[in-house]
């Protein structure tokens, strides 16, 4: 690896922990880095996972404001995230490679549809909720299961998933769902991490790379977020992945 491509994943690994922070999909810029620079697409998905976990932990510690009161939520919906990491990262490492193709950009487009439509929906859903769940229901731990599976396999846009899940069965704010995203990708990412460090080939100097500039912009991504109003970071959001969904099919 030269000085140049150690710097392009560097700045790669800022630009995703501050995209990660706000929203999510920042695995779109460091693993098409890492690819171009050389690393086999499994490794350098590997390593960009592993090298993202400083950066998660980071953007999830900036919003401890809005992490207030969300314990029990997040000890239920984290298990969720847990188990399906677990499920993604052993299918990365048995299936063939191009398995997701076809259904990572479906997952998406669905996803920022999720969150164009999700005020209207939490007013449809809050009408009709005889006892509204502070846990979002049954559904919801299914559907962070599954985005915990996409996670683990690849994980890029797996922030706007959670956000188009968390914002449509959870009644509260976005900065707080944002919030709740944060902690569940950090746990997603975690898992799966442990995992590949175990079982998986790594390389650990994109994994450092990845990780110095994933908890700079963690950092300031975080800092940055809590800031937005709603109606813009929800456009922020639907941006990115449209973003993804196009990098996905003709990247």
């Amino acid at each position: 690896m030269t000085p140049w491509e150690a710097i392009a994943i560097l700045a790669a690994g800022i630009g995703a922990g501050g995209i990660n922070a706000v929203v999510g999909s920042g695995s779109l810029i460091t693993f098409p880095t890492m690819v171009a620079v050389g690393l086999p697409p499994i490794v350098a998905n590997v390593s960009n996972n592993i090298g993202l976990v400083p950066g998660s932990l980071t953007g999830a510690l900036g919003y401890r404001a809005e992490l207030a009161g969300q314990r029990e939520r997040l000890i239920r919906l984290g298990a969720a995230s847990i188990a399906g990491s677990l499920i993604g990262g052993v299918l990365l490492l048995f299936l063939p490679a191009d398995t997701f193709n076809v259904v990572v950009p479906i997952l998406i487009g669905l996803a920022c549809v999720l969150v164009v439509v999700q005020p209207r929906l939490n007013r449809w859903l809050s009408a009709r909720r005889e006892d509204p769940h502070p846990h979002g229901g049954p559904w919801l731990w299914i559907g962070v299961l599954a985005a915990g599976i996409y996670g683990g396999y690849f994980g890029a846009a797996q922030g706007v998933l959670l956000i188009g899940l968390l914002g449509s069965f959870l009644d509260d704010d976005l900065q707080r769902v944002n919030a709740a995203k944060n902690v569940l990708s950090l746990l997603v990412n975690a898992t799966a991490a442990v995992l590949f460090v175990i079982v998986a080939e790594v390389d650990w100097r994109a994994v450092a790379l990845v990780a110095a500039g994933a908890t700079i912009g963690g950092f300031l991504g975080a800092k940055v977020g809590r800031k937005l109003p709603a109606p813009i970071l929800r456009g922020f959001i639907v941006c990115i992945g449209i973003l993804a969904i196009i990098k996905l099919v003709y990247g």
